[in-house]
């Protein structure tokens, strides 16, 4: 595990004063603003963030330092990541996606499928992405209780009972 975690994204500018379209991956969106300084991926730099008002699919945010429409359209993409212990402790059974990414994925007879390469939700569900040595493509295995019994952090794997036909 890793001692930071994506919280969210920049998705470009917003207006012509320095702001910023925030997407927050967080349970609570707008907590994305209390777990700062958030940092770039390789922690090189840092900024405050500052919600100023709600936008569609995200957030309109000021970061300290960004004061200009250009200097927010060159953060395009950026991922924003917060110190782990900063974050709200989980309770059983809920994880960071992050936690996921690289972990071992078994059927519920032992046999390897693959490894979980993301974790993807576009509105309907989480979804697992997993890639493997057997398989010509990676394959997104319902991430729900029914299709995946046991997710094992200690031992690094997800027992998973896929829909018949899924793997093959």
């Amino acid at each position: 595990m890793s001692d930071r975690v994506c919280v969210g994204a920049i998705a470009g500018s917003f207006g012509v004063k320095g702001e910023v379209r925030l997407k927050s991956f967080c349970a609570e969106p707008d907590a994305i603003s209390t777990y700062g300084p958030l940092t770039s991926e390789d922690g090189a730099t840092s900024w405050e963030v500052r919600i100023t008002r709600s936008v569609k699919n995200g957030f309109a945010a000021r970061l300290t330092g960004v004061a200009t429409k250009d200097a927010a359209d060159a953060l395009r993409g950026v991922q924003l990541f917060a110190p782990r212990d900063r974050l709200p402790d989980l309770v059983d059974d809920e994880y960071y996606y992050t936690d996921l990414i690289g972990l071992i994925v078994l059927d519920t007879g032992g046999t390897e499928i693959g490894r979980v390469k993301a974790v993807l939700n576009h509105g309907a569900g989480d979804l697992l992405e997993i890639s493997g040595l057997g398989l010509k493509q990676p394959v997104l295995l319902p991430f729900t209780e029914a299709a995946v019994p046991t997710v094992d952090m200690k031992a690094g794997r997800i027992i998973a009972d896929p829909p018949d036909g899924l793997f093959e």
